[in-house]
């Protein structure tokens, strides 16, 4: 199945909601970040939009949509990956180096 990406004007259609509120729920958590299209353009891909709508029907909580969300954005990292290349990207991911604390002398 293809994937669409759906510019800002189809998502204010197919939610009902304001420009405004489509980012004032962007800040708030409870609405996934447009992924970019280039300098200047920004879409949704229409399956995160349609996990939010279908949350909105079963009456999701504010909680619910920010756990919601969160999941989204986490699952782009790995979208379209088959099943050994997000288990190769989960480990190198988990192998990174981290950058150790820094301590003062003194």
């Amino acid at each position: 199945m293809p994937t669409s990406v759906l510019r800002l004007r189809t998502v204010l259609e197919r939610t009902g909601y304001s420009r405004s509120r489509v980012y004032a729920r962007i800040a708030a958590g409870l609405f996934p970040r447009p992924i970019a299209l280039g300098a200047r353009a920004a879409a949704w891909p229409e399956h995160d939009i349609e996990a939010v709508l279908a949350a909105l029907i079963r009456a999701a909580t504010d909680d619910e949509l920010r756990t919601l969300v969160l999941e989204i954005h986490a699952q782009r990292s790995t979208f379209g990956l088959g099943a050994d290349e997000r288990a190769l990207a989960a480990a190198e991911a988990s192998a990174a180096p981290q950058a150790p604390a820094s301590r003062r002398s003194g």
